[in-house]
């Protein structure tokens, strides 16, 4: 397995063991299903994979093309843009934006793009200055109002900022207001409208930040910022300090949507791409021994 892989299955891999202690060759429905279960997977998905096998005896080979079955979705498709390429990212409180938004400036800086912040979520002074702190830190400069302020605006600002300086890339923060409230869904429709008045087609990737260690409490969420304004992508963190990571499998699932990354740490570095066939094999190495 690659790095990332143990990083971010070392705990579902201690919860696995609970029920399943010892590597196999096969496993039969009964036990995999208390495998799947205790890896978060949802119930109504189990069910599925497990009424898919006629087998009495379940080998790697069989559970990896189920498994991967439920990631169709995962592909990614990046649109046709005009320079900025402009990302909004959304999601509520404590799910990791600000620190996801850092890690996606480094890795655009890396690749040598021109990278510029816009500080969309003006409700809490603390996110403003946490985005400012990692813009400083990653020398990325960084487009900021007071608390308070109309977030729109911010990211008028930003955009037009980005075009008049020849700028790759802009990533724009939202408000992590809980998405059963009217005033969140009603101020991102607002940020989409003026996005595109700033730059046609902008914003071109939405991208949803799940906080991992919600496991499958995290698709409802999900939903209900899909409805508000259209996601394109997921970000899942804090992978690595959870025993869900069968989550992964119920959200793409249940969403159709793609994951894009994965955050498995603090630093910026710790962003990697999500590859549906490392992941499920990652997974299926703690199950499954040589035959």
């Amino acid at each position: 397995m690659l790095g990332f892989i143990k990083k971010s299955l070392a705990k579902t891999a201690e919860a696995i063991k609970t029920v399943a202690p010892k590597r196999k060759v096969s496993f039969t429905k009964d036990e995999l299903e208390d495998i799947l279960l205790e890896a978060d997977v949802e119930y109504d998905l189990v069910e599925i994979i497990l009424n898919e096998m006629y087998q009495s005896k379940i080998t790697r080979d069989i559970l990896r093309s189920k498994l991967l079955a439920t990631l169709a979705y995962t592909t990614y498709k990046e649109p046709e843009f005009t320079k900025p390429f402009v990302e909004l990212i959304v999601g509520v409180n404590g799910a990791g934006k600000t620190t996801t938004i850092s890690k996606l400036a480094q890795r655009y800086k890396n690749e040598g793009k021109k990278v510029l912040l816009g500080a969309g979520d003006t409700f809490r002074a603390a996110a403003i200055e946490q985005l400012t702190q990692w813009s400083q830190k990653l020398d990325i400069p960084i487009v900021s109002s007071k608390q308070g302020h109309d977030s729109s605006a911010v990211a008028y600002d930003a955009i037009d900022s980005a075009k008049s300086k020849g700028f790759d890339n802009v990533i724009i923060d939202t408000a992590g207001r809980l998405h059963t409230q009217t005033n969140l869904a009603n101020e991102l429709k607002k940020i989409n409208r003026i996005c595109d008045k700033a730059h046609s087609g902008a914003p071109h990737r939405t991208i949803l930040v799940i906080d991992g260690t919600q496991g499958n409490s995290a698709i409802a969420q999900a939903k209900a910022f899909n409805e508000m304004i259209g996601i394109d992508g997921i970000i899942i963190t804090k992978l690595d300090g959870t025993a869900k990571g069968g989550s992964i499998f119920s959200i793409a699932y249940a969403l159709e949507l793609p994951i894009l990354f994965v955050g498995t740490g603090e630093q910026p570095e710790n962003l990697t791409p999500f590859d549906k066939y490392e992941f499920v094999d990652g997974l299926l190495d703690i199950l499954f021994e040589e035959e």
